[in-house]
Protein backbone atom coordinates (compact mmCIF):
# COMPACT_ATOMS: atom_id res chain seq x y z
CA UNK A 1 0.00 0.00 0.00
CA UNK A 2 2.92 2.54 0.72
CA UNK A 3 4.58 1.82 -2.52
CA UNK A 4 1.23 2.22 -4.72
CA UNK A 5 0.31 5.59 -2.77
CA UNK A 6 4.10 7.57 -3.35
CA UNK A 7 3.33 8.49 -6.95
CA UNK A 8 -0.01 9.26 -5.85
CA UNK A 9 1.02 11.65 -3.38
CA UNK A 10 3.76 13.40 -5.33
CA UNK A 11 1.35 13.71 -8.00
CA UNK A 12 -0.88 15.46 -5.52
CA UNK A 13 1.38 17.55 -3.48
CA UNK A 14 3.16 18.96 -7.38
CA UNK A 15 -0.43 19.89 -8.68
CA UNK A 16 -1.49 21.56 -5.16
CA UNK A 17 1.42 23.65 -5.68
CA UNK A 18 1.50 24.85 -9.27
CA UNK A 19 -2.37 25.65 -8.30
CA UNK A 20 -1.49 27.39 -5.38
CA UNK A 21 1.85 29.27 -6.19
CA UNK A 22 0.16 32.95 -7.39
CA UNK A 23 -2.00 32.73 -4.29
CA UNK A 24 0.88 32.23 -1.98
CA UNK A 25 2.32 35.39 -2.77
CA UNK A 26 -0.89 37.01 -1.54
CA UNK A 27 -1.07 35.08 1.46
CA UNK A 28 -0.05 35.62 5.20
CA UNK A 29 1.93 33.04 6.67
CA UNK A 30 -1.17 32.16 9.03
CA UNK A 31 -3.18 31.55 6.08
CA UNK A 32 -0.35 29.68 4.28
CA UNK A 33 -0.07 27.30 7.26
CA UNK A 34 -3.92 26.90 7.05
CA UNK A 35 -3.91 25.95 3.85
CA UNK A 36 -1.11 23.05 4.18
CA UNK A 37 -3.06 21.82 7.12
CA UNK A 38 -6.55 21.38 4.82
CA UNK A 39 -4.20 19.94 1.79
CA UNK A 40 -2.79 17.30 4.76
CA UNK A 41 -6.52 16.46 5.39
CA UNK A 42 -7.44 15.95 1.91
CA UNK A 43 -4.50 13.47 1.57
CA UNK A 44 -5.16 11.38 4.57
CA UNK A 45 -8.87 11.54 4.08
CA UNK A 46 -7.45 9.84 0.26
CA UNK A 47 -5.38 7.10 2.07
CA UNK A 48 -8.02 6.25 4.11
CA UNK A 49 -9.87 5.56 1.41
CA UNK A 50 -7.84 3.43 -0.67
CA UNK A 51 -7.29 1.41 2.52
CA UNK A 52 -10.65 0.68 3.14
CA UNK A 53 -10.74 -0.10 -0.66
CA UNK A 54 -7.94 -2.76 -0.52
CA UNK A 55 -9.76 -4.44 2.95
CA UNK A 56 -12.84 -4.82 1.26
CA UNK A 57 -10.93 -6.96 -1.27
CA UNK A 58 -10.01 -9.42 1.05
CA UNK A 59 -13.25 -11.05 2.49
CA UNK A 60 -11.63 -14.55 3.34
CA UNK A 61 -10.70 -16.54 6.05
CA UNK A 62 -7.55 -16.24 8.49
CA UNK A 63 -4.93 -17.80 5.97
CA UNK A 64 -3.48 -21.26 7.46
CA UNK A 65 0.29 -20.55 8.32
CA UNK A 66 0.35 -24.39 6.83
CA UNK A 67 3.16 -24.58 3.79
CA UNK A 68 1.90 -23.94 -0.05
CA UNK A 69 3.10 -26.48 -1.88
CA UNK A 70 0.46 -27.67 -4.12
CA UNK A 71 0.90 -29.21 -7.31
CA UNK A 72 -1.63 -27.15 -9.67
CA UNK A 73 -3.65 -28.14 -13.05
CA UNK A 74 -5.46 -27.14 -15.99
CA UNK A 75 -9.19 -28.25 -15.88
CA UNK A 76 -12.16 -26.43 -17.67
CA UNK A 77 -10.98 -23.25 -18.09
CA UNK A 78 -10.00 -22.92 -14.31
CA UNK A 79 -6.99 -24.07 -12.03
CA UNK A 80 -6.90 -27.22 -9.86
CA UNK A 81 -4.61 -27.51 -6.86
CA UNK A 82 -3.90 -30.94 -5.65
CA UNK A 83 -2.24 -30.89 -2.30
CA UNK A 84 -2.40 -32.92 0.92
CA UNK A 85 -0.64 -33.45 4.14
CA UNK A 86 0.84 -36.77 5.99
CA UNK A 87 1.01 -36.03 9.96
CA UNK A 88 2.95 -38.25 12.57
CA UNK A 89 2.61 -38.06 16.45
CA UNK A 90 4.36 -38.77 19.37
CA UNK A 91 2.85 -38.71 21.91
CA UNK A 92 4.01 -39.46 25.63
CA UNK A 93 1.97 -38.55 28.67
CA UNK A 94 -0.17 -39.52 31.87
CA UNK A 95 -1.38 -42.91 30.04
CA UNK A 96 -2.03 -46.73 31.32
CA UNK A 97 1.37 -48.38 31.34
CA UNK A 98 2.31 -51.69 28.95
CA UNK A 99 0.28 -54.55 30.12
CA UNK A 100 1.81 -56.95 27.44
CA UNK A 101 -1.29 -56.63 25.40
CA UNK A 102 0.77 -55.74 22.36
CA UNK A 103 -0.33 -52.02 21.94
CA UNK A 104 2.46 -49.37 22.28
CA UNK A 105 1.74 -47.54 25.22
CA UNK A 106 1.80 -44.02 25.39
CA UNK A 107 2.45 -43.50 29.11
CA UNK A 108 5.58 -41.67 30.06
CA UNK A 109 7.36 -44.72 32.07
CA UNK A 110 7.33 -46.39 28.72
CA UNK A 111 8.89 -43.71 26.55
CA UNK A 112 5.49 -42.51 24.79
CA UNK A 113 5.02 -44.01 21.27
CA UNK A 114 5.00 -42.83 17.64
CA UNK A 115 2.68 -43.05 15.27
CA UNK A 116 0.17 -41.94 12.19
CA UNK A 117 -2.18 -39.28 12.90
CA UNK A 118 -3.35 -37.86 9.68
CA UNK A 119 -3.59 -38.17 5.90
CA UNK A 120 -5.51 -35.93 3.94
CA UNK A 121 -6.19 -34.53 0.43
CA UNK A 122 -6.86 -31.11 -0.41
CA UNK A 123 -8.26 -30.03 -3.88
CA UNK A 124 -8.76 -26.09 -4.81
CA UNK A 125 -10.22 -24.90 -7.75
CA UNK A 126 -10.26 -21.02 -9.33
CA UNK A 127 -12.11 -20.45 -12.57
CA UNK A 128 -12.76 -16.55 -12.70
CA UNK A 129 -14.62 -15.62 -9.68
CA UNK A 130 -16.04 -19.39 -9.08
CA UNK A 131 -13.80 -21.00 -6.54
CA UNK A 132 -14.10 -24.44 -4.44
CA UNK A 133 -12.65 -26.26 -1.95
CA UNK A 134 -12.57 -30.31 -1.03
CA UNK A 135 -10.66 -31.97 1.80
CA UNK A 136 -10.83 -35.83 2.79
CA UNK A 137 -8.95 -37.30 6.05
CA UNK A 138 -7.76 -40.43 7.89
CA UNK A 139 -6.69 -41.16 10.88
CA UNK A 140 -5.31 -44.25 12.64
CA UNK A 141 -6.28 -45.73 15.77
CA UNK A 142 -3.97 -46.24 18.87
CA UNK A 143 -4.28 -50.13 18.33
CA UNK A 144 -2.07 -49.76 15.25
CA UNK A 145 -2.66 -49.40 11.18
CA UNK A 146 -6.11 -50.32 9.90
CA UNK A 147 -8.13 -49.30 12.99
CA UNK A 148 -8.63 -45.89 12.19
CA UNK A 149 -11.05 -44.20 10.64
CA UNK A 150 -12.12 -40.95 7.72
CA UNK A 151 -14.40 -38.33 7.40
CA UNK A 152 -15.00 -35.60 5.01
CA UNK A 153 -13.62 -32.44 6.32
CA UNK A 154 -14.50 -29.77 4.00
CA UNK A 155 -16.61 -29.59 0.23
CA UNK A 156 -18.07 -26.45 -0.99
CA UNK A 157 -18.43 -24.44 -4.15
CA UNK A 158 -18.29 -20.22 -3.66
CA UNK A 159 -18.29 -17.11 -5.81
CA UNK A 160 -16.53 -14.18 -5.16
CA UNK A 161 -18.64 -10.97 -6.23
CA UNK A 162 -17.33 -7.74 -7.71
CA UNK A 163 -17.61 -5.70 -4.25
CA UNK A 164 -14.89 -8.06 -2.72
CA UNK A 165 -18.26 -10.31 -1.00
CA UNK A 166 -17.89 -14.14 -1.34
CA UNK A 167 -20.59 -16.84 -0.66
CA UNK A 168 -19.60 -20.69 -0.30
CA UNK A 169 -22.49 -22.92 -0.23
CA UNK A 170 -21.39 -27.00 0.74
CA UNK A 171 -20.11 -28.23 4.09
CA UNK A 172 -17.68 -25.23 5.40
CA UNK A 173 -16.71 -23.92 8.44
CA UNK A 174 -19.17 -22.22 10.91
CA UNK A 175 -18.23 -18.56 11.74
CA UNK A 176 -17.94 -18.37 15.53
CA UNK A 177 -15.21 -16.33 17.51
CA UNK A 178 -12.08 -13.99 16.50
CA UNK A 179 -11.11 -16.75 12.99
CA UNK A 180 -10.75 -20.58 12.14
CA UNK A 181 -9.69 -21.66 15.38
CA UNK A 182 -10.74 -19.66 17.85
CA UNK A 183 -8.02 -18.03 19.82
CA UNK A 184 -5.94 -21.11 19.61
CA UNK A 185 -2.30 -21.36 17.49
CA UNK A 186 -1.82 -25.02 19.14
CA UNK A 187 -2.36 -28.61 17.76
CA UNK A 188 -5.27 -29.32 20.52
CA UNK A 189 -6.72 -25.63 19.62
CA UNK A 190 -8.61 -24.34 23.08
CA UNK A 191 -12.08 -25.98 24.51
CA UNK A 192 -14.21 -24.66 22.66
CA UNK A 193 -13.14 -26.94 19.85
CA UNK A 194 -15.25 -29.69 22.11
CA UNK A 195 -18.15 -28.29 22.96
CA UNK A 196 -18.67 -27.25 19.01
CA UNK A 197 -17.66 -24.13 18.93
CA UNK A 198 -14.09 -23.58 17.26
CA UNK A 199 -13.36 -25.00 13.92
CA UNK A 200 -16.82 -26.29 13.25
CA UNK A 201 -17.90 -27.41 9.77
CA UNK A 202 -21.20 -28.19 8.97
CA UNK A 203 -23.72 -28.24 6.13
CA UNK A 204 -25.07 -24.75 4.35
CA UNK A 205 -24.63 -21.46 3.26
CA UNK A 206 -22.34 -19.08 4.19
CA UNK A 207 -21.93 -15.09 2.91
CA UNK A 208 -18.76 -12.95 3.67
CA UNK A 209 -18.93 -9.15 3.05
CA UNK A 210 -17.52 -5.92 4.41
CA UNK A 211 -18.36 -1.90 5.46
CA UNK A 212 -16.05 0.27 6.55
CA UNK A 213 -13.66 -1.22 8.58
CA UNK A 214 -16.52 -4.16 9.40
CA UNK A 215 -16.13 -7.84 8.57
CA UNK A 216 -19.06 -9.57 8.42
CA UNK A 217 -19.72 -13.42 8.12
CA UNK A 218 -23.80 -14.75 8.27
CA UNK A 219 -24.52 -18.35 7.75
CA UNK A 220 -27.30 -20.87 7.57
CA UNK A 221 -26.69 -24.35 7.95
CA UNK A 222 -29.38 -27.26 7.16
CA UNK A 223 -27.55 -29.46 9.23
CA UNK A 224 -24.16 -30.95 10.37
CA UNK A 225 -21.21 -32.59 8.14
CA UNK A 226 -22.38 -36.03 9.18
CA UNK A 227 -20.86 -39.42 9.87
CA UNK A 228 -18.75 -41.17 7.83
CA UNK A 229 -16.34 -44.17 8.43
CA UNK A 230 -14.86 -45.50 11.82
CA UNK A 231 -16.06 -47.54 14.83
CA UNK A 232 -18.98 -45.26 16.10
CA UNK A 233 -22.44 -45.00 14.00
CA UNK A 234 -22.27 -40.84 14.74
CA UNK A 235 -19.43 -39.92 15.74
CA UNK A 236 -17.07 -40.46 12.71
CA UNK A 237 -16.27 -36.96 11.87
CA UNK A 238 -14.13 -33.79 12.36
CA UNK A 239 -15.82 -31.79 14.34
CA UNK A 240 -18.04 -31.97 17.79
CA UNK A 241 -21.25 -32.11 17.03
CA UNK A 242 -24.34 -33.22 19.04
CA UNK A 243 -24.98 -36.75 17.88
CA UNK A 244 -27.44 -39.70 19.05
CA UNK A 245 -26.02 -43.11 20.98
CA UNK A 246 -25.70 -46.46 19.54
CA UNK A 247 -29.76 -47.05 20.22
CA UNK A 248 -30.65 -43.83 18.20
CA UNK A 249 -31.10 -41.51 21.61
CA UNK A 250 -30.38 -37.92 21.75
CA UNK A 251 -30.27 -35.09 18.92
CA UNK A 252 -29.29 -34.09 15.47
CA UNK A 253 -28.29 -30.32 14.80
CA UNK A 254 -30.56 -28.56 12.20
CA UNK A 255 -31.27 -25.35 11.23
CA UNK A 256 -28.65 -23.18 12.29
CA UNK A 257 -28.16 -19.56 11.90
CA UNK A 258 -24.83 -17.88 12.75
CA UNK A 259 -23.83 -14.32 12.49
CA UNK A 260 -20.13 -12.72 12.98
CA UNK A 261 -18.79 -9.49 13.04
CA UNK A 262 -14.99 -8.01 13.50
CA UNK A 263 -14.41 -4.16 13.90
CA UNK A 264 -10.77 -3.16 12.90
CA UNK A 265 -9.24 -0.33 15.07
CA UNK A 266 -6.60 0.98 17.10
CA UNK A 267 -6.64 0.91 20.79
CA UNK A 268 -3.40 2.77 22.21
CA UNK A 269 -1.44 2.61 19.40
CA UNK A 270 -2.32 -1.39 19.09
CA UNK A 271 -3.91 -3.35 15.71
CA UNK A 272 -7.26 -4.41 17.31
CA UNK A 273 -10.00 -6.92 15.84
CA UNK A 274 -13.11 -6.69 18.30
CA UNK A 275 -15.71 -8.83 17.23
CA UNK A 276 -18.86 -10.58 18.33
CA UNK A 277 -20.77 -14.30 17.15
CA UNK A 278 -24.22 -15.21 17.90
CA UNK A 279 -25.31 -18.81 17.11
CA UNK A 280 -28.87 -20.41 17.24
CA UNK A 281 -30.05 -23.63 16.51
CA UNK A 282 -32.72 -26.36 16.50
CA UNK A 283 -32.06 -29.68 17.92
CA UNK A 284 -34.71 -32.66 16.44
CA UNK A 285 -35.20 -35.05 19.25
CA UNK A 286 -34.57 -39.08 18.38
CA UNK A 287 -35.25 -42.11 20.30
CA UNK A 288 -36.63 -42.18 23.58
CA UNK A 289 -34.91 -40.17 26.96
CA UNK A 290 -33.60 -41.45 30.12
CA UNK A 291 -36.86 -42.09 31.38
CA UNK A 292 -38.28 -44.11 28.17
CA UNK A 293 -40.61 -41.56 26.77
CA UNK A 294 -39.88 -40.15 23.08
CA UNK A 295 -37.04 -37.29 23.12
CA UNK A 296 -38.78 -34.04 22.69
CA UNK A 297 -37.13 -31.36 20.26
CA UNK A 298 -34.61 -28.83 21.67
CA UNK A 299 -32.42 -25.66 20.71
CA UNK A 300 -28.78 -24.18 21.14
CA UNK A 301 -27.54 -20.69 21.64
CA UNK A 302 -24.05 -19.44 22.13
CA UNK A 303 -22.73 -15.13 22.37
CA UNK A 304 -19.14 -14.71 22.32
CA UNK A 305 -17.52 -11.40 22.80
CA UNK A 306 -13.62 -11.97 21.19
CA UNK A 307 -10.74 -9.49 20.77
CA UNK A 308 -7.15 -9.95 18.78
CA UNK A 309 -4.50 -7.52 19.54
CA UNK A 310 -1.22 -7.31 17.56
CA UNK A 311 2.02 -5.49 18.60
CA UNK A 312 5.09 -6.14 16.64
CA UNK A 313 4.99 -9.75 16.62
CA UNK A 314 2.96 -10.50 19.50
CA UNK A 315 -0.52 -11.27 19.57
CA UNK A 316 -3.08 -11.67 22.31
CA UNK A 317 -6.71 -13.44 21.52
CA UNK A 318 -9.35 -13.18 24.13
CA UNK A 319 -12.70 -14.69 24.07
CA UNK A 320 -15.70 -15.42 26.24
CA UNK A 321 -19.15 -17.56 24.80
CA UNK A 322 -21.60 -18.41 26.98
CA UNK A 323 -23.89 -21.58 25.54
CA UNK A 324 -26.44 -23.72 26.17
CA UNK A 325 -27.84 -26.86 24.89
CA UNK A 326 -31.14 -26.45 25.97
CA UNK A 327 -32.46 -30.26 25.87
CA UNK A 328 -33.64 -33.50 27.61
CA UNK A 329 -31.45 -35.33 29.30
CA UNK A 330 -30.60 -38.78 26.63
CA UNK A 331 -27.85 -40.83 26.14
CA UNK A 332 -25.72 -39.67 28.46
CA UNK A 333 -24.87 -40.56 32.40
CA UNK A 334 -25.94 -37.68 33.69
CA UNK A 335 -28.64 -34.77 33.99
CA UNK A 336 -27.30 -31.68 32.59
CA UNK A 337 -25.04 -33.42 29.76
CA UNK A 338 -25.67 -33.50 26.31
CA UNK A 339 -23.55 -36.51 24.14
CA UNK A 340 -21.51 -34.92 21.07
CA UNK A 341 -18.81 -36.93 19.09
CA UNK A 342 -15.68 -36.38 17.23
CA UNK A 343 -12.87 -38.83 16.03
CA UNK A 344 -15.33 -41.51 16.46
CA UNK A 345 -15.41 -41.11 19.85
CA UNK A 346 -18.65 -39.78 21.45
CA UNK A 347 -18.45 -38.01 25.16
CA UNK A 348 -20.83 -36.23 27.28
CA UNK A 349 -20.32 -32.42 27.70
CA UNK A 350 -22.25 -30.10 29.87
CA UNK A 351 -25.56 -28.79 28.40
CA UNK A 352 -24.43 -25.29 29.78
CA UNK A 353 -21.30 -23.18 30.45
CA UNK A 354 -19.08 -20.43 29.80
CA UNK A 355 -15.74 -20.50 28.71
CA UNK A 356 -13.46 -17.94 28.74
CA UNK A 357 -9.92 -18.42 26.81
CA UNK A 358 -6.98 -16.57 25.80
CA UNK A 359 -3.74 -16.97 23.76
CA UNK A 360 -0.35 -15.43 23.87
CA UNK A 361 2.23 -16.03 20.70
CA UNK A 362 5.12 -14.54 19.12
CA UNK A 363 6.13 -14.87 15.54
CA UNK A 364 9.78 -14.84 15.43
CA UNK A 365 11.08 -15.18 11.49
CA UNK A 366 14.73 -16.92 11.25
CA UNK A 367 16.13 -15.79 8.33
CA UNK A 368 19.82 -17.03 9.44
CA UNK A 369 18.58 -20.63 9.60
CA UNK A 370 18.23 -22.11 6.36
CA UNK A 371 16.02 -25.46 7.58
CA UNK A 372 13.68 -22.80 9.69
CA UNK A 373 11.53 -20.25 8.25
CA UNK A 374 9.76 -19.05 11.68
CA UNK A 375 8.97 -20.18 14.92
CA UNK A 376 5.74 -19.43 16.87
CA UNK A 377 5.90 -19.82 20.26
CA UNK A 378 2.55 -19.75 22.17
CA UNK A 379 0.89 -20.02 25.81
CA UNK A 380 -2.81 -21.03 25.70
CA UNK A 381 -5.28 -21.36 28.75
CA UNK A 382 -9.07 -22.47 28.33
CA UNK A 383 -12.04 -23.36 30.68
CA UNK A 384 -15.43 -24.79 30.61
CA UNK A 385 -17.30 -23.39 33.88
CA UNK A 386 -20.43 -25.46 34.23
CA UNK A 387 -23.31 -24.02 35.50
CA UNK A 388 -25.13 -27.54 36.39
CA UNK A 389 -24.42 -27.63 40.20
CA UNK A 390 -22.24 -30.54 41.21
CA UNK A 391 -20.23 -30.33 37.98
CA UNK A 392 -16.39 -29.70 38.10
CA UNK A 393 -14.82 -27.49 35.58
CA UNK A 394 -12.45 -28.32 32.56
CA UNK A 395 -9.56 -26.47 32.51
CA UNK A 396 -6.98 -26.75 29.80
CA UNK A 397 -3.28 -25.10 29.46
CA UNK A 398 -0.43 -25.91 26.25
CA UNK A 399 2.68 -24.42 26.30
CA UNK A 400 4.55 -24.62 22.98
CA UNK A 401 5.77 -23.51 19.79
CA UNK A 402 4.88 -23.81 15.86
CA UNK A 403 7.20 -24.59 13.42
CA UNK A 404 7.64 -23.75 10.04
CA UNK A 405 10.52 -25.47 7.96
CA UNK A 406 12.11 -25.77 4.18
CA UNK A 407 10.78 -28.15 1.82
CA UNK A 408 6.94 -27.97 2.90
CA UNK A 409 7.06 -29.13 6.67
CA UNK A 410 5.45 -27.69 9.76
CA UNK A 411 5.62 -29.03 13.01
CA UNK A 412 3.67 -28.54 16.46
CA UNK A 413 5.58 -29.57 19.99
CA UNK A 414 4.01 -28.34 23.00
CA UNK A 415 2.73 -29.75 26.62
CA UNK A 416 -0.61 -29.94 27.93
CA UNK A 417 -2.11 -30.42 31.13
CA UNK A 418 -6.01 -30.51 32.07
CA UNK A 419 -8.05 -31.87 34.51
CA UNK A 420 -10.88 -32.16 31.88
CA UNK A 421 -9.83 -33.10 28.29
CA UNK A 422 -10.60 -36.43 26.32
CA UNK A 423 -6.89 -35.90 24.25
CA UNK A 424 -4.97 -35.21 27.56
CA UNK A 425 -3.95 -38.93 29.45
CA UNK A 426 -6.24 -40.95 31.09
CA UNK A 427 -7.72 -44.55 29.23
CA UNK A 428 -10.16 -43.65 26.69
CA UNK A 429 -13.22 -44.74 26.58
CA UNK A 430 -16.83 -43.09 27.55
CA UNK A 431 -16.34 -40.65 30.25
CA UNK A 432 -17.89 -37.17 31.24
CA UNK A 433 -14.58 -34.96 31.82
CA UNK A 434 -16.19 -31.93 29.17
CA UNK A 435 -19.38 -32.71 31.28
CA UNK A 436 -19.65 -33.65 35.11
CA UNK A 437 -16.08 -34.39 35.23
CA UNK A 438 -16.36 -36.51 38.53
CA UNK A 439 -12.53 -37.48 38.42
CA UNK A 440 -10.95 -34.07 38.04
CA UNK A 441 -7.77 -35.66 38.09
CA UNK A 442 -4.81 -33.88 36.44
CA UNK A 443 -3.31 -35.30 33.33
CA UNK A 444 -0.46 -34.55 31.05
CA UNK A 445 0.57 -34.53 27.93
CA UNK A 446 3.96 -33.77 25.31
CA UNK A 447 3.10 -34.03 21.71
CA UNK A 448 5.27 -33.49 18.78
CA UNK A 449 3.41 -33.51 15.83
CA UNK A 450 5.69 -33.65 12.52
CA UNK A 451 3.28 -33.05 9.11
CA UNK A 452 4.77 -32.89 5.45
CA UNK A 453 2.26 -30.88 3.16
CA UNK A 454 2.68 -31.50 -0.90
Amino acid sequence: MTTRLKPIRCAAALMCLSLSLPVMAQESAAELKERIRVLEAQLEESKRALAKAEQQSKVTETASTEPDTDMAFDLAGGRLKVGGAVRVNYTAGTYPKDTGGGESSRAFPDGGNVGLDTARINLDYENGNVLGKFEYRFYDGYGGFGTGYHMLHTAWLGYNYANGSQVQVGVNRVPFGPGPYGVSQSFFFDQHYYVGLSDDMDLGVKYSWTTGDWKWDAGYYLQDEGSYKGGSKKADRYSYDVITDGAGNGYAEENQLNLRGIYSTKLAGIDSDLGFSTQYGQLRGEGVNALGNPTQDGDMSAYSPHMVNKWNNFTLATQGTYYDYDVQQAGVPNQGEILMGAFAFPTAVAQKAFIPAVSLSYYLETPSIGWLNYLIPFAEYSSIMKDENGFNDSELYTIGAAFGTAGGWYTYAEYATSNGNDFIGGDGGFNSRFGANPDQKRNHRFNINFGYYF
